[in-house]
């Protein structure tokens, strides 16, 4: 049963750099787009370790130009996902980027651009709506637990229009966006009929 959708706030950086022959150029002359890109990615992850809680950020999306085996990279074009029930964290962490890619663009002589691309307000699942929840899973005598939704849904936008819950169900592995996900049959009827079994307890009132 989810609690609340985090929020989430999307970077675009572009790395510029000099594209130049990788055969000629002396490693101490380059100024490779690629290689502060990857600090950069590193720095992500240890700003968001840097201190305890749930948030999470990501570098999913890379395109390194003019991409080709013999030339140092001039240009990097990268996302940055940031995600955390907190909006606050969020800004807090993105601006402990903004200032660690000013300092590895300055290490690179590289030009880093952090833009934010965009925000998704975390929501709150309706108490309502979990009560009704529980107490379907309490009749069908199903195993449940409350955690927080770190993946953004329809549900997010709808709960500023009116009252929101979510029903989860195991995925194999805990897999989730790649072609291995798989949840059992058994857990798909499950969740079908803790569905029904909470819709028709909000239609009964």
């Amino acid at each position: 049963m989810v609690d609340g959708i985090v929020s989430i706030d999307d970077y675009d950086v572009t790395v510029t750099g000099v594209a130049n022959h990788a055969g000629t150029t002396p490693i101490p002359d380059r100024q490779d787009a690629l290689i502060a890109a990857s600090m950069l990615t590193l720095a992500v992850r240890e700003v968001v370790s840097s201190e305890p809680g749930a948030q999470v950020g990501t570098v999913g999306h890379m395109e390194v130009l003019p991409n080709a085996t013999n030339v140092i990279p001039g240009e990097v074009r990268m996302h940055i996902d940031l995600r955390d029930l907190s909006s606050a964290k969020l800004h807090r962490l993105g601006g402990k980027i903004r200032e660690r890619a000013q300092a590895i663009a300055t290490a690179t002589r590289t030009q880093i651009s952090v833009t934010q691309a965009g925000h998704d307000e975390s929501a709150t699942a309706s108490p309502e709506v979990q009560r009704a929840i529980q107490s379907a899973v309490n009749k069908l005598g199903l195993d449940s637990r409350h955690l927080p939704s770190g993946a953004g849904h329809d549900a997010q936008m709808a709960a500023t229009l009116m009252p929101m819950g979510m029903i989860f169900v195991p995925s194999v592995g805990g897999i989730s966006h790649s072609p291995k996900e798989l949840t059992d049959w058994q857990d798909c009827a499950n969740g079908a009929n803790l569905l029904l079994e909470t819709v028709l307890a909000l239609a009964r009132g």
